[in-house]
């Protein structure tokens, strides 16, 4: 796989893993995987906000569609 990225942007990932003692290659195997898993439908949040709608648990109180946006992190 290839990536383009800015240098800068390159230099600065690269540095911080070497302060870590930790390859590059790994941290981004380990980014990709929690980006599947995040992305898998439905992931955990809403497999528990699911949960609590069934069972009419209160999950959120939104003033607005902005407000609720904003508490869901979108």
């Amino acid at each position: 796989m290839s990536i383009k990225m800015e240098s800068e942007l390159r230099d600065q990932f690269m540095a911080v893993a070497a302060g870590r003692h930790r390859p590059a290659a790994q941290i981004i195997r380990d980014l990709m995987r929690l980006y599947i898993a995040e992305s898998a439908v439905p992931n955990a949040l809403t497999a528990e906000t699911i949960r609590k709608s069934d069972q009419n648990e209160d999950v959120f109180h939104a003033s607005s569609a902005q407000d609720l946006f904003k508490k869901l992190g979108i």
